[in-house]
């Protein structure tokens, strides 16, 4: 039976066993939709990256990201940690590279001691939401919110955000709702500049997500929506996610804004190796 390389690495975090755990996976540019998926099943991350040869002009390295139950077109753990998997394997060089993800060809940077600052995609907002559902989704009630509208907003995934009071966040349990993918809720310290944040997403296999760097990124582009960051210039803001559920992580973010539009989105983090060894691959079911 085939057997692939892996790389265990926990991400957005300083030190081993916090932060979000990836599996990276290497060779397998072979291997069919449905092997890949049963391998994420059976590593049981909250997401798994197969690193394969790039197929679009200007893309060192091409990334499939999978949950246990279904495949994403961008992410921001996987990205940043199999950069810097890819880095201590002698594969890619520290510095500017190009990953392409099912939303185009995004950049990333590798710092030589870790870490990895990835730059989001195109700014999107969407149209404010009813909170009823995605407050249940998180077992809390519009008591909890902090003022701020419930709108979908990303750089490549978009999320639905919804702004609670700090007590919430830490009050939240995850409720599976039928018609509700995910939820992002979190609070904002505006004069630290700071979020304490948690994700859920049950239809995707995901209780809760230990890290959510799409999502950090996504917060950029809600906060200069709300007005909460200056029209011009760059902000820098910092996310701690995961702690509820033992996994702290830390994400340094940036949004950069001209006349009030999200121009350029930032999320940097460092990456722990975990392990490292062979799978095998799954039979082709096709």
């Amino acid at each position: 039976m085939t057997r692939l390389a892996y790389d265990i690495v926990d991400v957005f975090t300083d030190r081993p066993f916090a932060g979000n755990p990836l599996a990276v996976v290497y060779g397998g540019e072979h291997l069919d939709t449905s092997q890949m998926q049963a391998m994420a099943r059976e590593f049981h991350l909250s997401e798994t990256v197969f690193v394969l040869p790039s197929t679009m002009e200007g893309a060192d390295y091409r990334l499939r990201i999978f949950t246990p139950e279904a495949e994403l077109q961008f992410a921001g753990h996987p990205s940043v940690g199999s950069a810097v998997a890819q880095h201590r394997r002698g594969m890619v060089p520290a510095g500017q590279l190009h990953q392409e993800t099912g939303v185009g060809v995004l950049p990333i940077f590798v710092h030589p001691d870790g870490r990895a600052t990835l730059t989001g995609g195109a700014a999107t907002i969407g149209a404010v939401l009813s909170p009823t559902p995605y407050l249940a989704c998180a077992g809390l009630s519009e008591a909890d919110l902090a003022g701020s509208p419930i709108c979908m907003a990303g750089c490549g995934l978009e999320f639905p955000f919804v702004s609670v009071t700090p007590d919430a966040v830490t009050r939240a349990v995850p409720t599976p709702v039928p018609g509700v993918r995910e939820v992002y809720i979190f609070s904002w310290d505006a004069e630290r500049r700071l979020a304490h944040a948690r994700l859920f997403a049950p239809q995707l296999g995901i209780a809760e997500d230990a890290a959510t760097g799409s999502a950090a990124l996504a917060l950029g582009v809600w906060l200069a929506n709300c007005g909460l960051v200056p029209a011009d210039g760059e902000t820098t803001y910092t996310v701690r996610q995961g702690i509820e559920i033992h996994r702290p992580s830390t994400m340094e973010c940036a949004v950069s804004t001209v006349d009030g539009q999200v121009v350029r989105t930032t999320v940097t983090g460092m990456v722990m190796p975990i392990a490292s060894g062979e799978i095998a691959v799954p039979p082709f079911l096709g």
